[in-house]
Order: C-alpha cells, then sequence, then structure tokens
C-alpha cells in the first residue's frame, strides 16, 4: 500500500482518545444525574414527614389485586425518571406497601405515560398514543402480577 493512502493515526493513538471521550461523556450524565438525585432524596424526605403509614395503609389495603391497579393508576399518572421511581418504590416497601402494588407502580411509571399523553399524540397520532398506553396499563399489571409470583417460587 502506498504511504499517502495510510491513515495518519493508527488504532492504538485512537483509543486513548475515545476512552476520554467517553469519560467526558460519562460525567455529563452523572452532572445531569446528581440534581435529580438530590431532588428525588428530598422529597422523599418531606414524603417521610407528610405521608404517614396510616395514610399508605389507607390507600392500600392488603388486596393482591386491588393494591396492584392502585399501583398502576398511581405510577401511570405520575412523572419522572425510572431511576426516581427505585427510590419511592423502596420507600413505599418500608412503609409496608405490598410488593404486589410497588412492583406495578414500578412497572407503569416507566411504561405508560398520562402526563406525556399529548406530546405523544401530537407526534405520533392519537391512536397510537392511546394504544400504545392501554396495551402498557394492563401489560403493567400482569408484568407486576407475574414478577412477584416467580420471586415467591424462586424464594
Amino acid at each position: 500500500m502506498p504511504e499517502s493512502r495510510k491513515s495518519p493515526i493508527n488504532k492504538t493513538e485512537k483509543r486513548p482518545r475515545s476512552i476520554l471521550l467517553s469519560f467526558i461523556k460519562v460525567l455529563r450524565s452523572f452532572s445531569t444525574a446528581v440534581p435529580m438525585l438530590c431532588g428525588v432524596i428530598l422529597l422523599m424526605g418531606l414524603f417521610q414527614i407528610f405521608v404517614t403509614k396510616e395514610m399508605i395503609a389507607s390507600v392500600f389495603t392488603g388486596q393482591m389485586f386491588r393494591d396492584t391497579l392502585i399501583g398502576t393508576l398511581i405510577g401511570s399518572v405520575s412523572a419522572g425518571h425510572p431511576i426516581s421511581s427505585y427510590v419511592i418504590g423502596g420507600e413505599l416497601l418500608i412503609r409496608g406497601v405490598d410488593l404486589f402494588a410497588v412492583t406495578a407502580f414500578i412497572v407503569a411509571w416507566v411504561t405508560v405515560g398520562v402526563v406525556q399523553y399529548p406530546a405523544e399524540a401530537s407526534f405520533l397520532g392519537r391512536r397510537f398514543a392511546t394504544l400504545r398506553n392501554l396495551f402498557s396499563f394492563f401489560l403493567a399489571i400482569l408484568v407486576s402480577m407475574a414478577t412477584v409470583t416467580i420471586l415467591m417460587v424462586i424464594r
């Protein structure tokens, strides 16, 4: 191969540059996640002070299907980052909420987008947005029940 056709940068010189670029991307992602996580931690502190165990017990009764449905409804109308749902779900478990409800809440939080529905409908069409949200809602119930049932069998 003639000298003029060879690449001026060989592979060993590209690797440190790509590692540095990857590291910079990770730092940017981390810097955007930190304020969100701090906000979640602050909200959970307020949640612990203002939302008592009795208030939660009045919403979640311990009935598997009813709690799963309530968890799915609350997760569907809530908006937030998926990482936030894990923190909130953990706090709900500590407060005595059934695993079925917490799992349904997390799955619905991530998959159903009632708050984002208008934007989704304008970009992707009303029919698609409606069907996607309905399927996601019902699948959140099924997935949460299947997940918790499998966990019970495994234990």
